[in-house]
């Protein structure tokens, strides 16, 4: 699940291509950190939970704990919105030796640290260590916080610095988090979806919204970011609560629309328009129209 697929191998050994081994493996998209930053911030989410499942594994692998040398983005891809690590070269399940915690120093480009030698004469931890650290530098820091739902903040800013100083409760904050990856599509009353992709509720709305059912507003788009339709605003809600109060803070916003669609969490996708001049049925739509601000 971490690690690509791998389909099928050939192995050819003749005088024209001597020792020559073909692997046929699943197909993946290259890791783009600046299109990842423009996507909505669930499916960057999902891409850390990954990330986390990936770090679990590493730690606890039948090979004992291995850590990543080459630990940069180049090296993932995804698939099916979800990472994946395709080269191994770099891997390395060899502790480092030690006679003294001096020996046991870890140099980053922003921080270093120092971890404790073990009286087997190994440096505790430092390949959990390690990926943890890189792990909080090429992707934690950036895909975690941006634009997340402003409920979730303060627990994701604790594991995002957390990760970042090697507190000893990260893996457990990490296994935590795979325990909810365990469905991968969660219901919209799941667990998952009520304590870490619900936002605040808190808004109270100074409109009234009119509730037209089956119907849909086919134009009117406006552009949002970010948004799952490059041409339109279309954004996931936890409830309608939540679609009243994106509506309210967009200025253009007149009405949206409720489609029977949902992210992989569980959350409905809704059309944010500008207006609702043109209301068309729909059997698999809810259409509400903003009447007074």
């Amino acid at each position: 699940l971490c690690c690509f697929q791998l389909y099928g191998y050939c192995y050819q050994d003749s005088n024209d291509i001597p020792d020559t081994l073909t692997t046929i493996t699943e197909l993946g998209s290259p890791l783009e950190m600046i299109q990842l930053l423009q996507t909505s911030w669930e499916d960057r989410f999902r891409i850390c939970l990954s990330l986390v499942r990936l770090l679990h594994y590493l730690a606890h692998s039948p090979l004992g704990s291995v850590t990543l040398l080459d630990f940069r983005p180049r090296q993932f891809v995804i698939v099916d919105g979800e990472l994946k690590v395709t080269d191994l070269d770099d891997a390395s399940v060899e502790e480092s030796s030690c006679t003294s915690n001096s020996d046991c120093f870890m140099e980053f480009p922003a921080r270093n640290f120092t971890l404790p030698c073990s009286v087997e004469g190994r440096c505790q931890s430092m390949n959990e260590k390690r990926n943890l650290y890189n792990a909080y530098r090429f992707f934690f820091t950036y895909l975690l916080p941006h634009s997340a739902p402003p409920s979730l903040r303060p627990l994701l800013d604790k594991i995002v610095n957390a990760t970042g100083n090697h507190n000893k409760h990260v893996t457990v904050i990490c296994t935590e988090y795979l325990a909810l990856e365990l469905s991968p599509s969660p219901s919209v009353n799941s667990e998952f979806t009520q304590k870490c992709v619900k936002s605040a509720n808190t808004h109270k709305s100074n409109s009234f919204y009119r509730r037209v059912p089956e119907a849909h507003i086919p134009d009117e788009n406006y552009r949002c970011w970010p948004s799952y339709h490059h041409k339109g605003c279309l954004l996931s809600v936890f409830d309608v609560n939540e679609a009243i109060e994106i509506c309210d803070s967009y200025s253009q916003c007149k009405a949206f629309v409720l489609t029977n669609q949902t992210t992989w969490t569980g959350r409905q996708l809704v059309f944010f328009k500008m207006a609702s001049n043109h209301i068309v049925p729909d059997p698999d739509k809810i259409t509400y129209v903003k009447v007074t601000d």
